[in-house]
């Protein structure tokens, strides 16, 4: 049962009736009557945050979408909600790559795949994502 009126916040609340297999309620202070909205599908805040950083990273929504399964259109809502821009571009270039643990090791291994560049590793589940920057080639 809600704690209070969203239109007047008293809490002299009442249950009336069932509105299309939802609770309805009264309000005694100021006779209104409403339901109480539905939760929506609840996004873990770690999908969120690793979507913003991948946002900033400089890939696109449907990349990131791919990446870790949460719809474009909800990246891109995540976006507004938090008012992110991108910076400008600079003479960086960031690409990413997926890999097991094996393989990631395996890339790590070679000192031309890590040399002149930034790298970030992030864990994805039971496989590890790799951001790196790369200046780019005049």
């Amino acid at each position: 049962m809600p704690n209070s009126c969203p239109k007047c916040q008293n809490q002299n609340v009442v249950k009336s009736g069932i509105i299309k297999n939802r609770q309805r309620f009264l309000c005694k202070d100021c006779n209104y009557y409403f339901t109480v909205k539905k939760l929506g599908k609840q996004i873990d805040d770690y999908f969120v945050t690793k979507a913003l950083q991948l946002y900033l990273e400089g890939l696109s929504y449907r990349e990131i979408e791919r990446i870790l399964g949460v719809s474009h259109v909800t990246i891109s809502s995540w976006i507004k909600k938090y008012n992110l821009k991108r910076p400008p571009r600079s003479e960086f270039h960031s690409s990413y790559k997926v890999f097991k643990q094996s393989e990631l090791i395996e890339f790590m291994q070679k000192e031309e795949n890590i040399k002149g560049s930034g790298l970030i590793i992030t864990e994805f589940g039971d496989k590890y994502m790799m951001i790196r920057w790369e200046r780019f080639r005049k």
